[in-house]
């Protein structure tokens, strides 16, 4: 799949927003990192707004397409794959899209389409992970309420920065993911 022009910009404009912020996003400051005119970005979207809507719709898409095949069973178990999410966030940092991640959800603090797609990837965060638990055989709202602390302690691990070495962090990070996967919690 080729890229288009209007993807060049849309990667430059998260690069700025995970850099900056929102009033980072600014189209001079594009268009001076890509080392090409202002008239280019015009040629594919009519203004700045257009702009950070893409970004969000692209975000937003994104995301969940990422949490769909995250959470796909495809002959696992709910168990297997829990764990495999756990992993997938604790073991490599992927600090360009924290910093996006944070970037949008500080942006939706003020913005009502950032606001609608943060509040899109939560959903689909929380549903899927849901559907997971459920599947361990927790009832619908003990599988919610699961999700909810599985996404907390997602992100909240990334956020923190405990007074441990490496080491001492991953054991922390394992035992924490043990909680979230014990099989007390399930009734077995």
């Amino acid at each position: 799949m080729t890229e288009s022009k209007g993807d060049v910009w849309i990667a430059a404009g998260f690069a700025e927003l995970a850099h900056s912020g929102v009033d980072g996003v600014r189209v001079e400051v594009l268009a001076k990192n890509l080392g090409v005119t202002k008239g280019g970005f015009y040629r594919r979207f009519r203004d700045r707004a257009a702009l950070l809507e893409a970004m969000l719709v692209r975000w937003r898409d994104g995301r969940i397409a990422a949490i769909e095949k995250q959470t796909a069973l495809d002959g696992a178990s709910a168990r297997e794959r829990l764990k495999a999410i756990i992993t997938l966030y604790t073991e490599r940092m992927n600090t360009e899209a924290m910093a996006i991640e944070l970037a949008i959800r500080q942006w939706a603090r003020t913005d009502e389409a950032a606001a609608a797609a943060a509040a899109s990837v939560d959903a689909a965060r929380l549903k899927n992970v849901g559907q997971l638990y459920r599947a361990t055989g927790l009832s619908t709202e003990e599988a919610d309420a699961q999700a909810f602390l599985f996404y907390g302690f997602l992100f909240g691990q990334s956020l923190l920065f405990p007074d441990r070495g490496p080491r001492k962090r991953a054991q922390l990070l394992a035992q924490s993911a043990d909680k979230l996967l014990a099989d007390d919690q399930w009734g077995r």
